[in-house]
C-alpha cells in the first residue's frame, strides 16, 4: 500500500495540473477573442458603405439599379458628398462621366427635372419608378411655406386610431405616425423649378398665381406609398418635416400618443417609485360614536 501512495500523489498532481492548465488556456482565449472583437469593432466603425458605379456612366446617363454598387471603404477614402442610398440618386442624371469603380458623390448629378426644366413637364420630373403624388397642407405644415422643389422631406400623419381603454371599452386616441423618410418634392403648386427664378416669359401675376397655391405640394413616391398616402389623407392630417439635403438615412421611429408621450416625460424610475409606494387601505366597517353634536368613526379591525 507504501508503494502505491507516491503513485496516487502524482496522478492527483497530473489531474490538478491538467486543470489549471485548461483554466489558464481558457482565460488566454477569451482574451485574445476579446482583443479580436475590439480591433474588429473599430474596424467597423472606421468604415462606410457607399456607392460607386457599376459601370462607366456617360454624361446625360440616368441612374438605376442597375448602374451602382455597394462598397465598404475606409472613412478617411470618402469623397465629399458621396452617396450612401440609392434613393438619393435614382432617377438623377450624370452631369459628368463618371469612370466604373468611381464614388457617386451628388456634386456629380443633377435632378431629371432640371434637365427638361424648359418644358415645365412635371412628368418629366418624376424619376423613373417613382409617382407624382400631391397633398394638401397648411403652411405651418409645410415648415412655414419654405419648402422648395428639389427638397427631400419626411412625411409625418395624426391619425385617429381605434383603442381600448382600461374599463375595455372602444375609444379613439390621437396617434402620430411617421409613414415615409426621404421623400422628393417635386412641384410646390404649379412650380417645379428648382431655382425658385421666374422663368423666361412668365409674368408677375403668373408667379404670384403660383404662390397662392403654395399649399399644394408633389412628392415623388412608388406606388405602394402613393396607395397609402392616398387612404391617410381622407383619415387624418398630413405634416412634413424637412431635411438635410446630406442625410439620407432612414431612421428607426414609434408611433406616438399619450401614452407613450407621458413616458418620454415622465422617467421610469419615478413611475415606478409610485407604483412601489403602499396604498392606504380603509377598513370594511366602523363604529360611529356621537358625543354631544361631535361625531367620531372607530374602524373595526378583525385579528
Amino acid at each position: 500500500m507504501r508503494k502505491k501512495i507516491p503513485l496516487i500523489i502524482g496522478i492527483v498532481l497530473a489531474l490538478i495540473s491538467a486543470y489549471l492548465i485548461k483554466v489558464y488556456t481558457d482565460r488566454e482565449r477569451g482574451v485574445v477573442l476579446d482583443e479580436a472583437n475590439k480591433k474588429l469593432q473599430k474596424i467597423q466603425a472606421e468604415q462606410v458603405s457607399i456607392l460607386v458605379a457599376a459601370k462607366d456612366l456617360p454624361k446625360g446617363a440616368v441612374v438605376g439599379k442597375d448602374s451602382v454598387d455597394a462598397m465598404i471603404i475606409s472613412n478617411q477614402y470618402v469623397q465629399p458628398q458621396v452617396a450612401t442610398s440609392l434613393d438619393r440618386v435614382a432617377g438623377m442624371v450624370a452631369a459628368v462621366p463618371i469612370s466604373k469603380g468611381e464614388q457617386i458623390t451628388l456634386n456629380k448629378f443633377i435632378p431629371a427635372r432640371d434637365v427638361v426644366s424648359t418644358s415645365n413637364s412635371l412628368a418629366m420630373a418624376t424619376p423613373i419608378g417613382k409617382r407624382a403624388v400631391t397633398i394638401s397642407v397648411d403652411s405651418i405644415s409645410a415648415v412655414g411655406g419654405m419648402i422648395r422643389p428639389g427638397d427631400y422631406v419626411d412625411v409625418v400623419a395624426m391619425l385617429s386610431v381605434p383603442a381600448t381603454n382600461a374599463q375595455g371599452k372602444q375609444v379613439t386616441q390621437i396617434t402620430s405616425v411617421s409613414l415615409f423618410q426621404n421623400v422628393l418634392v417635386l412641384a410646390i403648386g404649379q412650380d417645379i423649378s428648382t431655382s425658385g427664378q421666374q422663368g423666361a416669359g412668365e409674368s408677375r401675376y403668373k408667379k404670384e398665381e403660383k404662390k397662392l397655391d403654395s399649399s399644394a405640394i408633389t412628392l415623388a413616391l412608388n406606388p405602394n406609398e402613393a396607395n397609402l398616402l392616398g387612404f391617410v389623407q381622407d383619415q387624418g392630417k398630413i405634416r412634413l418635416v424637412l431635411r438635410s439635403p446630406a442625410d439620407a438615412k432612414i431612421e428607426s421611429t414609434q408611433p406616438v400618443s399619450w401614452d407613450s408621450l407621458f413616458q418620454y416625460l415622465i422617467p421610469p424610475e419615478v413611475i415606478e417609485a409610485r407604483n412601489r409606494q403602499p396604498k392606504e387601505t380603509k377598513p370594511d366597517s366602523f363604529v360611529e360614536i356621537y358625543r354631544g353634536l361631535k361625531k367620531e368613526e372607530f374602524p373595526i379591525t378583525n385579528k
